[in-house]
């Protein structure tokens, strides 16, 4: 499903224009995004958690040639899905 495909299916379930459905879906991930970018977790209850973890540099393969490299510390986006998202998917 892309963001279209899910504006739409929210937009018809509850009766709403595409555009008022897809301002709501936008607004839903914007507060997300600033809510990761500022260092906290974002809990779903029913979905999951998505989280920021910092990744520290590391030693690394050039596929290419083989060489070793280093590859600079960074973030990372986590997603751990809550008990309930993993048992629907598991049925």
């Amino acid at each position: 499903m892309n963001k279209t495909q899910l504006v739409n299916l929210i937009a018809e379930k509850n009766g709403l224009s595409k555009r008022a459905a897809e301002q709501i879906v936008d607004a839903v991930f914007d507060e997300i995004v600033n809510t990761l970018t500022e260092g906290n977790e974002v809990k779903l209850t029913g979905f999951g958690t998505f989280s920021v973890r910092n990744r520290a540099e590391r030693k690394g393969v050039n596929p290419k040639d083989g060489s070793t490299i280093i590859i600079p510390a960074g973030k990372t986006l986590l997603f751990k899905p809550s008990k309930l998202l993993k048992d629907k998917i598991n049925n």
